[in-house]
């Protein structure tokens, strides 16, 4: 797959394409709906599909420390739609400049000049521009005028309820991990590379592998059973805390997961967490000694639940 960064970097073999636009956070089984789709369009016009995307997300250019939690990192995302099939990412960089571009400007910038779109794929509720003025009406309107077609597909439903980020975050909020990987269409997980802690969990007998997470806002918190991938051809079973730890004074958000029945340097080494069970909220220790024999109780949980 081919990422493409920043309309500057658009070059004339990148002209005529089927393409999709939006944020795909989460990449979810809506989202993976209408990836298929732009697949398919692009077979039936022997053209490249691709996707544009914003970094960051506009809330998080508009809202920064308010906007929600991230279900994934660019990184993250880009490997799923690897996964997909999906030729090529065109990734623009969401700033003040983007955020004022009237849609029309937009449109025949990106889409027309740049791309050259033959054929465009949005959700039934796209908007663009500055102020959200582009729509699906606008987009049809400047296609029927320079000669691409628009193609908008409804919202995915499951049980009757939207398939939305959204939904995700809220499932993943109070621990439904179930609920959102029928909703993601598989479990959910963060990536990140191991660093240096401050070594805590190894005085304690549960000696973990600390995760730069890498993002303002986590869609998780609390004290799970989890595997971790990347490590070698299987998953390993582990538990994981992500949280503050409160009992250590910490301020900072981080995800600490320990490996069992293995010991290894992982510093440096790209890991996938991928949650299966939540097991209790995090919470303040009166002592170490408190909090080292809550967390054998949380082995035994965190083992039972992976079997």
């Amino acid at each position: 797959m081919e990422i493409i960064r920043g309309i500057h970097n658009l070059r004339a073999r990148h002209q005529g394409c089927v393409a999709t636009i939006g944020n795909f956070d989460g990449v979810h089984r809506g989202h993976q709906a209408v990836l298929r789709l732009t697949r398919e369009r692009a077979r039936e016009h022997g053209a490249p599909s691709t996707v544009i995307l914003f970094e960051p997300q506009p809330l998080e250019f508009f809202a920064a420390e308010n906007a929600p939690a991230r279900l994934h990192r660019l990184r993250e995302k880009l490997e799923c739609l690897e996964s997909l099939g999906l030729e090529r990412v065109l990734c623009l960089r969401f700033n003040r400049a983007l955020a004022d571009m009237e849609a029309a400007h937009f449109v025949q910038r990106v889409l027309v000049q740049g791309l050259g779109v033959r054929h465009l794929i949005v959700g039934d509720d796209f908007h663009f521009g500055h102020r959200r003025q582009g729509n699906f009406a606008l987009l049809q309107t400047i296609g029927a005028q320079v000669g691409f077609a628009v193609e908008a597909t409804p919202s995915l439903t499951l049980d009757e309820h939207r398939v939305s980020s959204t939904a995700i975050r809220d499932a993943l909020q109070v621990g439904d991990l179930d609920a959102a990987a029928r909703l993601l269409g598989r479990p959910y997980r963060i990536g990140g590379h191991v660093v240096r802690g401050d070594q805590r969990g190894r005085t304690l007998g549960f000696p973990t592998a600390n995760v730069l997470l890498k993002r303002r806002v986590v869609p998780v918190r609390g004290v799970f059973a989890v595997r971790v991938h990347c490590l070698g051809p299987t998953s390993l079973p582990a538990m994981a805390n992500i949280g503050n730890r409160p009992t250590v004074g910490g301020v900072r958000t981080q995800l600490e997961v320990h490996l069992f029945d293995i010991s290894q340097d992982l510093y440096g080494r790209y890991i996938e967490v991928e949650f299966v069970r939540y097991l209790r909220p995090e919470q303040r220790f009166q002592s170490l000694d408190a909090l080292k024999s809550q967390l054998a109780l949380d082995e035994g949980a965190a083992r039972a639940a992976l079997k």
